[in-house]
């Protein structure tokens, strides 16, 4: 796969190909829900993310802990029909992969099935060394995801910066200990800009950063936080690309508006007695 394959429909992205990519041309990915927002990110993304942020962003929960699995198998699925090209990989929730090995082979395995993904992602960095190696060895490609994990919110005491002061060589240690396990990518999540720039120089698969550096080898936003539908909350590292959430309430005034004042429907949304006189 060339550095110039975003736009090329007939090759479908593997893991390989992102892989391969460490040191290339950055790598773009977003999160998705639903098909028909995977629709449009397809054509210019490189990996599409069903997150476990589904919770919060569609199911209005206060955080990450009480998805479910069988959440993230319906979102996997719907999402899996609207791409063509972008590698597909879905979040193991809470829950799922943290009991041992086999436990997370047997939920991985029920996610590749049933959402047709090319590879899941969790979270955790040495302690899960293991269960990733064990995974990746029967066939399951596994992205990795160390700094701030948010299913570990209440250990960490909030969403808080991770990797500074006498934490940096733990995070640096937790990547370094994924990307040996054979993790093919990791997300480093709310570290220091040089701390990021370490972790990417020092392991040799990509770097995939939100709140982290610019020099990673990628890029991860949540979609609806990037476009202005999510704002319960807005991290510092989050850049608002448009306000589509303030355009749909606009939109949504105006035709509570129109309704109330009867000029929606008008003339042109109704039917007639007779397809002739409606024109068709």
């Amino acid at each position: 796969m060339s550095a110039g394959t975003a736009s090329d429909k007939s090759a479908r992205v593997t893991p390989a190909h992102i892989r391969a990519m460490k040191g290339e041309r950055p790598i773009v990915s977003l999160t998705a829900y639903t098909t028909p927002m995977a629709r449009l990110i397809d054509r210019h993304c490189d990996v599409v993310l069903v997150g476990d942020s589904v919770g919060m962003v569609l199911h209005g929960l206060p955080d990450t802990l009480g998805v479910s699995l069988e959440m993230m198998c319906l979102h996997g699925a719907a999402v899996a029909r609207g791409l063509e090209r972008a590698l597909l990989v879905v979040d193991m929730p809470f829950g799922s992969y943290e009991e041992g090995p086999a436990h997370a082979f047997r939920n991985a395995a029920r996610i590749m099935a049933e959402t047709g993904a090319g590879a899941v992602k969790l979270e955790g960095g040495r302690q899960m060394a293991e269960t990733i190696a064990f995974l990746v060895a029967r066939g399951i490609p596994v992205m990795a995801h160390v700094g701030l994990t948010p299913q570990s919110v209440h250990v960490f005491g909030g969403y808080r910066v991770q990797g500074r002061g006498a934490d940096r060589a733990r995070v640096l240690d937790d990547a370094r200990a994924v990307a040996e396990a054979g993790a093919f990518a990791v997300v480093l999540e709310k570290l220091p800009a040089s701390l990021a720039d370490e972790i990417t120089a020092a392991v040799e698969i990509p770097t995939i950063g939100i709140g982290a550096s610019a020099g990673c080898d990628g890029q991860i936003l949540v979609t609806e936080d990037m476009l202005g539908l999510f704002t319960d909350f807005r991290p510092k590292f989050v850049r608002r690309f448009a306000e589509l959430g303030a355009a749909a309430e606009a939109a949504i005034a105006e035709y509570a508006e129109e309704v109330r004042a009867r000029r929606f429907p008008g003339p042109e949304h109704v039917y007639a007695d007779t397809p002739q006189e409606a024109g068709r």
